[in-house]
């Protein structure tokens, strides 16, 4: 296999495993709004992805870098064309690691709620701005012949990337809300599981939808078999979470992600940014790509410090696999 189609894989599957990690820790996030009642219950929320939560943005970065180093061309056309809502979700970032360190530095009810309030709604923009950022990526957007986007910020907000924004937000919604019933006890995991059954439904219905429009506009038989993976395995989460199996349910919700994401990725390839004004101005791995040393040295470099990375990574969230709940909330020290 050509180098350029290995690191291919290897941004995808880094993709992948950035919102199979950040989908439900931003779903927590969303939560914090849906389904806490009152400061202990958010506290709960929030300490369930409080030593993870960081972690799980590495994912991103390295999927950046390794886009910037791997496929400039594809690296400047995105960054360059998506730039309004990439900085916003970068804002939405920046805005939310703050919170969480700052939400508890202070005791006054105003300071609490207001970082809580960011934390809510820098979850929710992300969610629904990655999904609109890769529907317009498979879909395609308006690339000239020096593969420049020529296109304007109305031209993203399309039926097909909007409905994108959709599903990431209703399906990272269902994992956090499967994520709290796994890692909560008390009367919060039982609402947890109730409320990921509702939410589980609206995004079965949407991402049916979604891979369908999908598989029919630019599918083929592999991208088939990934649909109906996903499609399986969300039922059948949905299944496991109403059986009160949630650890089941949260690996079934996690395979629905990587499904569905690896499907957007097998309906792109060859293409990493297509054109729509003309396929021959489209961005390929061939023509995106790193010179073959450059490839070559990344490779060598991502052997060696991939393995560490989730070894340590795979160590935290052992370390600290218990449930939690408001009885293990202490009281607050300032």
């Amino acid at each position: 296999m050509e180098l350029h189609n290995v690191w291919f894989v290897l941004i995808a599957v880094l993709w992948i495993g950035y919102f199979f990690l950040e989908g439900f820790d931003f779903g927590v996030g969303i939560l914090t709004r849906l389904l806490a009642r009152d400061r202990a219950e958010k506290r709960v929320l929030i300490n369930t992805i409080g030593p993870v939560w960081d972690g799980n943005e590495v994912w991103l970065l390295t999927a950046g870098g390794a886009t910037f180093a791997a496929f400039p061309e594809w690296y400047a056309t995105l960054f360059s064309g998506f730039y309004l809502p990439l900085l916003l979700i970068l804002v939405c970032l920046i805005i939310r690691g703050v919170a969480f360190e700052y939400r508890a530095k202070r005791p006054e009810e105003n300071w609490q709620r207001n970082w809580e309030t960011a934390i809510f709604w820098t979850s929710l923009l992300p969610a629904f701005l990655w999904g609109v950022a890769f529907g317009n990526i498979v879909r395609g957007v308006k690339i000239d012949a020096d593969f420049e986007y020529v296109g304007s910020l109305g031209d993203l907000l399309n039926p097909y990337a909007v409905l994108g924004g959709l599903v990431t937000l209703t399906l990272f919604t269902f994992h956090g809300a499967v994520f709290t019933a796994l890692k909560t006890v008390g009367e919060i995991r039982e609402r947890a599981r109730a409320l990921a059954q509702r939410v589980g439904l609206v995004t079965a219905v949407l991402a049916l939808v979604f891979l369908l429009w999908t598989q029919v506009d630019k599918g083929d038989g592999t991208s088939l078999v990934a649909l109906a993976v996903a499609v399986g395995a969300m039922v059948a989460a949905l299944l496991a979470n109403r059986a009160g199996r949630e650890g089941w349910s949260f690996a079934l919700s996690g395979v629905t992600i990587v499904a569905a994401v690896a499907m957007l990725f097998l309906t792109l390839f060859p293409n990493v940014m297509p054109s729509t004004l003309d396929p021959a101005w489209s961005l390929t791995v061939t023509n995106a790509s790193s010179s073959p040393y450059t490839l070559k040295i990344m490779t060598w470099l991502a052997v060696i410090a991939t393995p560490m990375v989730m070894a340590y990574q795979g160590w935290t969230y052992w370390v600290f696999r218990k449930r939690i709940g408001t009885q293990h909330i202490a009281d607050p020290v300032h």
